[in-house]
């Protein structure tokens, strides 16, 4: 058994897509999954795996979360072994020690294209950093909330699916 994160996109959102926690737990118990653990409301759900490739995981979370809400739910799996090398890589290591700014990290369903970063750095106002690293881009911003650099607009430059957790859960979620 292996273990993962499955992060969700968009869900329990400005009242989108609501999701009650118990109810993903027991999804992703119906499909095998063991040890099925949530963290917060924004779509982290934490498990163990036979299943070793994460691209299997994520289109059987995808079919399953279709069929049972209605609705498609965009995920992107990653296992514990992977969140501890984006943290190990963190290309900011002063903001996760006092910067005002704050960390986001944005996981991407693929390799981003490099040649492509300057349109997302384009919109970076100031004391807005990003960085990508092969399926991961890495943002400091004060206010994610603010910055033109959504998820959406990610995917659309990038032709990636992309969803974004702040550092803290990033780090949460590898020690449960």
């Amino acid at each position: 058994m292996k273990r993962y994160v499955a992060f969700l996109r968009g869900i329990n959102v400005s009242g989108q897509k609501l999701i009650k926690m118990d109810a993903l737990k027991a999804m992703f118990s119906a499909l095998g999954f063991e040890s099925v653990v949530t963290y917060i409301q924004s779509g982290n759900v934490i498990f163990d795996s036979k299943e070793k490739d994460t691209a299997k995981l994520r289109n059987m979370i995808e079919k399953h979360l279709l069929a049972e809400l209605g609705y498609e739910v965009s995920t992107i799996v990653r296992s514990i072994v992977e969140l501890e090398i984006i943290i190990n890589q963190n290309p900011f290591p002063a903001v996760a020690v006092g910067d005002t700014r704050k960390l986001h990290v944005t996981m991407l369903a693929g390799e981003a294209d490099k040649a492509k970063e300057p349109l997302l750095s384009a919109v970076l106002v100031e004391d807005e950093e990003m960085h990508i690293i092969g399926t991961e881009l890495y943002m400091i911003t004060h206010s994610y909330g603010n910055s033109k650099l959504s998820n959406t607009f990610v995917e659309k430059k990038l032709g990636l699916t992309a969803t974004t957790r702040n550092w803290a859960t990033i780090n949460k979620v590898v020690k449960l």
